[in-house]
């Protein structure tokens, strides 16, 4: 029997300032750790030693910048999001339990991963979310509308061909956000890249004392 994780996750979704009046948040994103602890043996889907560090460094992790994703679309009652190698789901998933009214597409190259995702998708019933098995560089040809938002963990570090592989399936206004570690390490990263407009926004991830940060990335304007 699965040792009792809800008060660690209770107690960071509301560090977080995440409301869950209608008591579905906590349930689904427990159901989720459950399987991603069944899957990662064989799978490789997370690096962790235990379920708090699971808890800690990718659900919440995952959820700290949501606030400042809703903040970017203050009008829009929906809009679509891709999450480019979502791996284990993370942050699609948590991201598409709290924005339910959002469209999310998990994009994951690796077959095996990407049938964990589906699994995932139709364990938690999540309607809003669809899977794409394709490399980013081949999504184009497999959807048909661009992005609002895309957000990613996988790109260490950027460069100028992922980006462009980016901006193609992005819409002309939207944004790319990027989970980050330290500020230097961003600066040092973003300096050799041109044609952007960047903003780093500092993130606190509940129970975890190091440095993170969501960089939002547009294409400038004028080019």
């Amino acid at each position: 029997m699965l040792q009792p994780f809800s008060p660690l996750l209770k107690e960071g979704l509301a560090k977080l300032g995440l409301e869950d009046s209608e008591g579905r948040i906590l349930p689904l994103l427990e159901r989720y750790i459950e399987e991603i602890e069944l899957f990662n043996p064989a799978y490789g889907l997370v690096k962790v030693r235990d379920r708090e560090e699971l808890i800690i460094k990718h659900i919440l992790d995952s959820l700290a910048p949501l606030k400042v994703i809703c903040k970017l679309f203050p009008d829009r009652a929906s809009f679509m999001v891709a999450d480019i190698g979502s791996g284990a789901g993370l942050p699609g998933i948590p991201l598409a339990v709290c924005l339910p009214n959002a469209a999310f597409s998990l994009v994951e190259r690796m077959g095996r991963r990407a049938g964990f995702l589906r699994d995932v998708v139709a364990v938690l019933g999540l309607p809003n979310v669809t899977v794409e098995e394709a490399e980013m560089e081949k999504l184009s040809q497999a959807i048909e509308d661009r992005f609002d938002l895309i957000v990613f963990r996988a790109f260490k570090p950027l460069d100028s061909a992922i980006l462009k592989g980016l901006f193609a399936i992005l819409k002309p206004s939207g944004i790319l956000a990027a989970y980050k570690g330290r500020r230097q390490a961003i600066e040092e990263e973003m300096s050799g890249l041109h044609n952007l407009s960047w903003e780093v926004i500092p993130l606190e991830v509940p129970f975890l004392a190091e440095e993170r940060h969501l960089v939002l990335i547009k294409q400038d304007a004028n080019t």
